[in-house]
């Protein structure tokens, strides 16, 4: 969360400014922005979801109903 607060932060004023090259700098800064906004909620939210959707399903089905023994 840190690196990505750090790389948007940095990229907003590039994509804010004003003047000499900004066009060009705004359309390589606003891709920036939003893909580092998705991998984000991908890595947050994404992916821990499919984790528990698999697990869900797995471990009641490795477990066999046998209960507790090992």
């Amino acid at each position: 969360m840190m690196t990505v607060t750090a790389i948007i932060a940095g990229l907003a004023p590039i994509l804010w400014s004003a003047g000499a090259g900004s066009e060009v700098m705004q359309r390589i800064a606003a891709p920036m922005i939003g893909g580092m906004a998705s991998s984000t909620v991908l890595t947050l939210v994404v992916i821990p979801a499919i984790y528990a959707l698999v697990e869900g399903v797995r471990t009641p089905a490795a477990d066999g109903g046998a209960g507790s023994r090992r």
